[in-house]
């Protein structure tokens, strides 16, 4: 299916590993081109060769820097050949916060977690959604995570955070912008390889005295798909959630998780 969006813009948040580059992957492979930005520069340069490797032809452009800060955001939309504020899609992706309890946590690190997992992404939409309206197209996909609906005991600071950008986006997405061609939407990704999922393990087994091994074997047991998802899978979801075809799909939580939340709705 050719999903119309070749030659557009994509930025596309966290995007050197694991879930952001498994979106940056699908994006590039339909013809969009990517600004790509990671924290660390050498994990990032590898990322976006081996996109440039695979998808000859297309623009990548990676931006080494922290986009939960004012100088992050300027470095990615002053990139030079890149578009500006003019992206036609956004894929807003930030480290998820420590896990804990929550005694532990005091309010630098609820602000840390809200800087980057709420306040960030809004900044990012508020950026670019005004051009996307001028244009007629715009994609806004926001990777949150599954603990919006089912939340997690030791992921505290992202289930506040993340259902905070959850809130904030169901009333925008409902501000008339899907009648200008925008559409906002958040993607939900339960237990994927990740290097994230990494550390919750460790956290998870710290927690309960098991080993590593053991949390990994109860979690996939757990899921009816008896594995983990794949990065890549989860950026075939995203590209489509960017397509001329999802129009109509708009303001929705869209759970990723191999069928593991156990409610209806």
């Amino acid at each position: 299916m050719d999903l119309g969006i070749k030659g557009k813009w994509a930025l596309v948040g966290g995007s050197s590993k694991g879930l952001g580059l498994g979106c940056a992957q699908a994006l590039a492979a339909e013809g969009v081109n990517v600004v790509m930005i990671a924290r660390g520069a050498e994990a990032l340069q590898a990322a976006a060769a081996g996109i440039r490797e695979a998808c000859p032809g297309v623009q990548v452009l990676p931006v080494a820097a922290d986009i939960t800060t004012p100088a992050g955001r300027e470095a990615v939309f002053g990139a030079a050949g890149g578009p500006g504020k003019a992206f036609d899609i956004v894929v807003t992706n930030a480290g998820g916060p420590p896990p804990g309890d929550f005694r532990q946590w005091d309010r630098d690190a609820w602000i840390a977690a809200l800087d980057a997992n709420m306040l960030t992404p809004i900044e990012l939409i508020k950026a670019t959604i005004d051009g996307m309206a001028e244009r007629g197209f715009g994609r806004v996909v926001n990777i949150t995570s599954s603990a919006v609906k089912a939340p997690i005991d030791i992921l505290g600071l992202s289930n506040g955070a993340r259902t905070g950008l959850t809130g904030f986006v169901a009333g925008l997405s409902r501000s008339g912008l899907a009648a200008r061609g925008i559409t906002i939407n958040n993607l939900l990704p339960g237990k994927f390889d990740t290097d994230r999922l990494k550390g919750t393990i460790a956290g998870t087994a710290t927690k309960s005295g098991l080993s590593e091994e053991q949390v990994r074997a109860q979690q996939v047991a757990q899921i009816p798909a008896r594995r983990y998802g794949h990065p890549a899978e989860f950026g075939s979801i995203c590209a489509f959630l960017c397509s001329a075809q999802a129009a109509y799909i708009n303001g929705q939580n869209i759970l990723a998780d191999g069928g593991a939340y156990p409610g209806t709705f």
